[in-house]
């Protein structure tokens, strides 16, 4: 035994335990959760008139006298069980709303719908693929004495892809700030969008929700040169939402006319800063919009698809900066990553100590370089929420059986969270049964694709 490692001495332990079973079907009910959380308490259904006690959970009888639930964690460096299911939600939420289901009417795969990608700026010439990185004839260098030009060929890993030639001549100051205010430059967008439909109709703006609703999904990615861009699909409905056709006047040409000139439009000025000056900040000159249309185009499946793998990555994965937030100037110096990525956290520590820029709470944001939204967000009327798909599959999973909803019955509950995680061994174990899940689905993926399963 001594010479096993602590781990597999803690499995061994675990094994060895009555309520080992148990146990392993809660790991196993998580999917093999990395980090579950554990919670103690009971949950009582009684009958609102008798008060005749219809069915108790305590948690008195489990092991260690608690429960174990998933963490819900959408970052695969966290926990690979639970960001394969966080994608698979996601995956079912925007495919919904291109092709109907979940509530939506199928109808909505013959709405004007775009798929688009708005990216940041040039803040810099940086090293990139795709044949010779900057090719030049002269032999120029810039004032600090590097070269303007490079003739490598790089590789897609090649650690120069996304430096910049020259760090001293890299505007970080304008990239940090534009990771501050890109949600804001978003919603001017949208906005912008609006406007543009209403006035190409000879619409009064304000009246545009009478006639027609604009839907979207967005998902944010981080760039090699570790710069925000976003990934949109846009649906042009009725003023009802989904449920409702788009006017006459809504095409995908319009539709396209006026996502082009917003993205080009549409500006966010930061506050003034004795040190930095007024900033003016745009969406950057490539913009890529392609049309959704029913057998032609990308297809569905691979948009949502597409827009699913991005929402499980986090920064450190993308290598755009860490999962976890810094808290002082001392753990930039400490956290693995380039000196490209560690300058921009230093450029956000520094930033976040003017006091005009205090509200962008740049340095608890240090992480993931400034940007501080969320890497999904959908419109209220694109289509179902997390929310609404987590209820369902727990409701196929038999974890909810509708009794809260008879008006009978009174449910009374009473928990408490203990803590979180698991030991090494243990660990051990649900990194084995998510593999085995995971396996297990690819499986099951590759036979219905074949035609060997059937349903």
């Amino acid at each position: 035994m001594r010479q096993l490692s602590e781990a597999d001495r803690d499995a061994i332990r675990l094994a060895q335990d009555p309520q080992f079973p148990r146990w392993l079907d809660q790991v196993t009910a998580t999917g093999g959760c990395a980090h579950p959380v554990h919670l103690s308490g009971s949950t009582t259904t009684l009958d609102a008139t008798t008060g005749e006690v219809l069915h108790h959970y305590d948690t008195r009888n489990e092991p260690g006298e608690r429960l174990l639930v998933r963490c819900r964690n959408r970052r695969a460096t966290v926990c690979p069980a639970c960001s394969r299911l966080h994608a698979g939600d996601t995956f079912h939420l925007v495919r919904a709303g291109l092709l109907g289901g979940k509530n939506v009417p199928a109808t909505v795969r013959h709405r004007p719908r775009l798929f688009v990608t708005l990216t940041a700026p040039s803040f810099g010439p940086v090293h990139r693929t795709g044949g010779q990185c900057r090719p030049r004839r002269d032999r120029g260098v810039c004032e600090h004495g590097h070269p303007l030009g490079c003739g490598a060929m790089h590789g897609p890993d090649d650690a120069a892809v996304g430096r910049p030639l020259c760090a001293e001549c890299y505007d970080y100051t304008g990239h940090v700030l534009w990771h501050a205010h890109a949600s804001k430059l978003w919603d001017r967008f949208v906005i912008d969008v609006r406007r543009r439909l209403a006035s190409s109709v000879g619409l009064v703006q304000s009246r545009f929700a009478e006639h027609a609703r604009l839907s979207f999904a967005r998902v944010a990615e981080y760039q090699k040169r570790a710069a925000v861009h976003v990934h949109t699909i846009v649906r042009l409905d009725g003023p009802a939402g989904p449920t409702h056709e788009p006017p006459a006047w809504g095409t995908a040409d319009r539709l396209t006319d006026a996502v082009r000139a917003s993205a080009r439009r549409v500006q966010v000025r930061t506050p003034y800063s004795p040190a930095v000056g007024e900033v003016v900040l745009r969406w950057g000159a490539q913009l890529d919009v392609r049309r959704l249309s029913v057998g032609d185009g990308p297809d569905d499946d691979a948009v949502a698809a597409y827009v699913a793998k991005y929402v499980t990555k986090g920064a450190s994965e993308t290598g755009a900066g860490t999962d976890h937030p810094l808290t002082t100037w001392h753990d930039i110096g400490m956290v693995p990553v380039s000196e490209h990525i560690r300058t921009l956290m230093r450029t956000c520590w520094r930033l976040g100590g003017l006091y005009e820029y205090e509200h962008l709470r740049l340095r608890a944001w240090a992480h993931t370089l400034g940007y501080r939204g969320h890497i999904l967000t959908k419109s209220r009327a694109y289509s179902t929420t997390y929310a609404a798909l987590r209820a369902e599959r727990a409701h196929h999973m038999g974890h909810a059986d509708g009794q809260d909803d008879i008006p009978t019955q009174v449910t009374d509950r009473h928990w408490r969270y203990v803590g979180s995680g698991h030991t090494p061994g243990a660990a051990l174990i649900a990194a084995g049964i998510a593999d085995d899940l995971a396996e297990s689905r690819r499986l099951g993926a590759e036979a219905k694709q074949e035609g060997e399963w059937r349903l």
